[in-house]
């Protein structure tokens, strides 16, 4: 099987087993490095096929168009687009003078 043909989760997979071999068995030194020596190359796969998946979904920045489109006039963003509130009205509120 070449790297090409594991997928991520069965890298993964195969990671955590080499994992759980070296921490859980009784293993010589020879088959714990070996072990590494796997476990590595299940990492490197894993990498990889995030390295690739991160690019499929990587929005670049050229790539999006400007706001009000192309050429287009763009409106002055609201308060509440930039996140704030909006300014105190010059008004006081409505009282009802029954209150008073």
């Amino acid at each position: 099987m070449t790297e090409e043909d594991i997928s991520y989760e069965k890298a993964l997979e195969l990671l955590d087993a080499k994992m759980r071999s070296i921490e859980e068995d009784d293993l010589t030194l020879e088959q714990v490095i070996a072990a590494v020596a796997e476990g590595r190359r299940y990492l490197k796969i894993c990498e990889a096929k995030l390295e690739a998946a991160r690019h499929k979904i990587e929005v670049r920045p050229e790539a999006i168009p400007p706001p009000g489109g192309v050429g287009g006039a763009q409106a002055a963003p609201s308060t509440a687009d930039r996140g704030e509130l909006p300014p105190p009205s010059a008004e006081p509120p409505p009282t009802d003078d029954r209150l008073l």
